[in-house]
């Protein structure tokens, strides 16, 4: 899962990238609004972490010029400010949510998973295809009548992308934009190796590659 943090603050932001990290997500870094415009017209991001207080554009703005591009990601508020009416402007401006600092991580990956759920179409912590399962909050997959296995954070990033659209297929470059942020080494047959273990513990019929295509796992019905 991709993530666009935008956070001017360099305390605020290193930590949240790093908590993020820990947390199975791919999370990129800018510091200003229009380095977030800028970023978002380029790569796929499936949620923003948007500070209100920054330089130059403010967040509104950005939010409100997403919005009005009808950008699909996900966008959660950060901010300091405590003011009902900014809550109400965020909100009425297309936020998914809204989180106040100071925060707890936990809370904040809640709301997260809570935001991508709704944007896909899911009302509780998990997602499936009928046959494999995937809980997103103990980052557990289990196959219909199997006992649950715990995956690594890359494995829980690539198996999530592919549940998220099932019956679809998705590339090689596709899976890489979604597992790893910038700057992270992608060697070459990093995505080949995780579909390998996956297998190994999900089976081997439930991820399924289409040649010089892509993978996908089937729809469950």
């Amino acid at each position: 899962m991709r993530i666009l943090l935008v956070e001017d603050d360099p305390m605020i932001g290193a930590a949240l990238q790093a908590a993020l990290k820990d947390a199975s997500y791919a999370t990129d870094w800018v510091k200003a609004g229009h380095q977030a415009l800028s970023v978002l017209g380029s790569h796929h991001y499936d949620l923003i972490l948007l500070d209100l207080g920054l330089p130059g554009q403010d967040g509104l703005t950005v939010l409100t010029r997403l919005r009005a591009e009808q950008h699909p990601a996900g966008v959660l508020i950060i901010t300091a400010r405590d003011s009902l009416d900014e809550r109400i402007r965020g909100l009425d401006a297309g936020a998914d949510d809204y989180v106040q600092k100071p925060f707890q991580m936990a809370e904040l990956l809640a709301r997260m998973r809570a935001v991508l759920r709704r944007k896909g179409g899911h009302a509780a912590s998990l997602l499936s295809n009928g046959v494999i399962s995937l809980d997103l909050a103990s980052k557990e997959a289990c196959v219909a009548g199997q006992a649950p296995v715990q995956l690594s954070h890359r494995e829980f990033s690539l198996l999530q992308a592919l549940l998220l659209r099932p019956g679809a297929i998705l590339s090689r470059h596709e899976l890489e934009e979604r597992i790893y942020a910038w700057g992270e080494e992608v060697e070459s047959n990093a995505v080949e190796y995780l579909i390998h273990t996956l297998r190994r513990k999900l089976g081997n019929t439930q991820i399924k590659n289409v040649r010089g295509m892509g993978w996908m796992v089937s729809r469950g019905d």
